[in-house]
């Protein structure tokens, strides 16, 4: 197998000989579109001036007309025309484009400087090598040039963002649009706004040697068409109706695209004309004496569509010559979160602690799952962290603070009764307890009888090393741990309250996927492929215990992990009533006062 490794942003610019002349080919464009508005100024003004001296020595004077008195009279109909004038042409004002045009030069970041996103970059430099060395590759290779790329992958992993960089190393203006803006009250607005922004992006390219074009958030516009079974039933009585004037145009919209995309080198309305003559001319001479007909100019378009919801997308969008190229950005690995901490702390105050390499690989380590965005947002509340503590650099501590916070909720004060505060540590440290000793490769991150978001204490833990999949035993592991707070209180108080009822509704959801969707109970059979209907894929919990015999597979597995987590407990009462009793001293245990607290119990069984 040959594993390609992407070689460096940089290392394919400088190498790239289509790319940099492409580059060139860009520049002289714009320049030469330049200098046409240079001289249609220059033009612009000589005529005016002229006109206005000519207007001056004739012995004209400017200046307000003047109206009888009479005036007055007319002007209420003159207002209602204005009126009735304004609502007609309403629905048209409404139908220009809704974009946003970035030109290269207010961006700030470049593709040489995009952290970790190397696979997508090294792919959209060979994209961008085609499209701004279109004219070899067309009329020398003979190949199409790709117009149409489709960004997907979950929220905040640098879509838009590598678009953006995209456009400024191609040095063409970008034109960025959310999809849901097409959208219009007016009936057959939103096909007019289509076609609008398609319009405005031929004409940047015609002026500017090229464009890019970004719908974000596609999927509001691009749904798959469900056929008929989207038509509307004819009234079947005489109820009350209301006008079609308003609505949305949904059925137009996804085919007012599928036209527009097919209609890059639509000519303008120029040259349309000019053809329309020639072909008129032509009608009335011999085919030996015709003129030649104009041929369409190649618009150098890019349209970048990005969306986290690619499979509901209509199959048309995604045929070649449309979207034709599907790039799939994925949560960064361990590997590309270093560096995007390396690139995000060379811009934010920090403190020289978190210049050394342990911290900054603690870091990575800590933020697994976590996207681009939420590790900028990440440093920027631990920024805030800091200013609150009366300093203006952040440390490694504000840091796994503000992720605490942002993950588990900021702390509530609450005013526990003795019952109240006895039975939350109880709880807490049955699932600690289970934890240190059943969990495989767990680390212990805070253990809380403080309140946050509605959870009145917690056990936070996770992976020693950065996992991407589980084994059998680790999931009874997972269940084991959820039914630890349960088993305690039936330890302690003879009963358990209200509170496993999250441990119950997760250690649950677990134990079904374990037996419909993992095949671990006995059964190969897979709920997943269930693809419709009222139990479909979304809702596995509700098709394994809709089934009796996978249902008592569910409550075999809970019962057993029930019985593990009672002998552990029943083994180590030492561990948890000091467990018990750190919380109900101090509240909150963190880290390494967790395993301190554990190990001194250890110790005192010598």
């Amino acid at each position: 197998m040959n594993d390609r490794t992407p070689a460096s942003p940089a290392a394919l610019l400088e190498g790239s000989q289509l790319m940099r002349q492409g580059t060139a080919d860009v520049f002289r464009h714009r320049e030469r579109s330049r200098l046409k508005k240079v001289l249609r100024a220059i033009a612009v003004v000589f005529l005016l001036d002229a006109f206005l001296y000519d207007w001056y020595t004739t012995g004209h004077r400017i200046g307000l007309p003047s109206f009888g008195p009479e005036f007055i009279y007319f002007l209420p109909v003159i207002g209602i025309f204005v009126a009735i004038a304004f609502m007609a042409l309403m629905p048209f004002m409404f139908g220009r484009s809704p974009h946003l045009t970035v030109y290269p030069e207010q961006v700030e970041i470049g593709l040489t400087e995009i952290k970790g996103l190397d696979t997508q970059v090294d792919e959209v430099i060979r994209t961008l090598d085609v499209f701004l060395g279109y004219a070899t590759f067309r009329d020398e290779l003979g190949g199409t040039p790709r117009r149409g790329i489709l960004f997907e992958g979950p929220p905040g992993t640098g879509k838009t963002f590598l678009a953006k960089a995209m456009a400024k190393q191609a040095g063409v203006p970008f034109m960025f649009i959310p999809a849901p803006s097409f959208v219009s009250m007016w009936q057959g607005m939103t096909a007019w706004r289509i076609r609008a922004f398609f319009k405005k992006l031929r004409k940047a390219a015609r002026k500017e040697g090229g464009a890019i074009g970004f719908i974000e958030e596609i999927d509001a516009v691009a749904m798959s068409r469900g056929g008929v079974s989207s038509a509307t039933a004819a009234p079947s009585d005489l109820a009350r109706t209301t006008s079609a004037f308003f609505g949305s145009g949904e059925g137009s919209m996804v085919n007012e695209l599928l036209i527009q995309l097919q209609s890059f080198d639509t000519p303008p309305w120029r040259d349309r004309v000019r053809g329309k003559l020639i072909a008129w001319v032509n009608g009335y001479l011999p085919p030996n004496r015709q003129f030649h007909s104009i041929r369409p100019e190649y618009h150098n378009i890019l349209l970048i569509a990005a969306t986290n919801r690619g499979d509901s997308l209509d199959p048309a969008l995604l045929r070649p010559g449309r979207f034709d190229r599907r790039l799939y950005f994925d949560l960064p690995t361990k590997q590309e979160r270093r560096d995007l901490i390396d690139f995000f702390l060379a811009r934010k105050s920090h403190d020289e602690r978190l210049d050394v390499d342990a911290d900054r690989e603690r870091i990575a380590h800590e933020t697994f799952g976590y996207t681009p965005v939420m590790i900028e947002h990440l440093f920027d509340e631990a920024l805030l962290v800091s200013l609150r503590e009366g300093r203006k650099r952040m440390n490694f501590e504000d840091v796994m603070e503000a992720k605490f916070t942002e993950e588990i909720g900021t702390k509530q004060v609450t005013n526990y009764t003795e019952t109240d505060r006895d039975a939350v540590a109880t709880h807490e440290a049955g699932h600690a307890t289970v934890a240190y000793l059943v969990g495989v490769g767990r680390r212990l991150e805070v253990l809380s009888i403080i309140k946050r978001r509605g959870a009145l204490g917690l056990l936070a833990h996770s992976d020693e090393e950065e996992r991407l999949t589980r084994t059998k035993t680790e999931l009874e592991a997972g269940i084991a741990i959820a039914l630890g707070g349960l088993a305690a209180e039936e330890m302690c108080f003879g009963e358990s309250g209200t509170g496993p009822g999250a441990d119950l509704a997760a250690a649950t959801s677990l134990a079904a996927q374990m037996v419909g969707s993992f095949g671990m109970a006995g059964s190969l059979i897979s709920y997943e492929a269930v693809a419709d209907g009222p139990l479909s894929r979304s809702n596995l919990v509700g098709k394994v215990l809709g089934n009796p015999e996978t249902k008592q597979r569910v409550e075999d597995i809970l019962d057993g992990q029930r019985e593990r987590v009672r002998e552990v407990l029943a083994e180590n009462r030492d561990i948890h009533a000091a467990l018990r009793d750190a919380l109900m001293e101090h509240d909150e245990l963190v880290r390494d006062e967790i395993l301190e607290v554990i190990e001194k119990a250890l110790a005192n069984r010598l």
